[in-house]
């Protein structure tokens, strides 16, 4: 399975086929074998019962390889899981991009400012 080239996805794995009487427990006591987790977060409906899906968010990216390594196809509760990596999407992503750029923007205003320089423009 191929890594996602954002950072932050390569330690976010989307987990489903889950039993629907998993606890965050469980999978901290399943999933923590592999490294540090940061969060987990079960899927869960409008009256809080789970949809037999979860996030698990690790340290590090080689935690999360480890995870999906050895845990995809794990039996689990009498259901074999399914782990992959968590792909936000491309609304996400763009948002979360236009986000970067606009700090960036303006950490380099900043610097500017501090320097006493100024843009091309003025």
């Amino acid at each position: 399975m191929q890594r996602p080239n954002d950072p932050l996805a390569q330690r976010a794995l989307f987990v489903k086929n889950l039993n629907f009487n998993i606890t965050g427990s469980d999978l901290y006591d399943l999933f923590g074998k592999y490294g540090p987790i940061r969060q987990i977060r079960l899927g869960t409906d409008q009256n809080l019962k789970t949809k037999g899906t979860a996030y698990v968010v690790y340290e590090s990216p080689d935690d999360a390889k480890d995870a999906i390594t050895h845990l995809n196809g794990f039996h689990l509760m009498e259901r074999y899981i399914v782990v992959l990596y968590h792909h936000p999407s491309k609304q996400q992503a763009s948002a979360l991009a236009k986000a970067e750029l606009r700090a960036r923007e303006e950490a380099l205003a900043e610097e500017k400012k501090r320097l006493g320089l100024k843009d091309e423009d003025e």
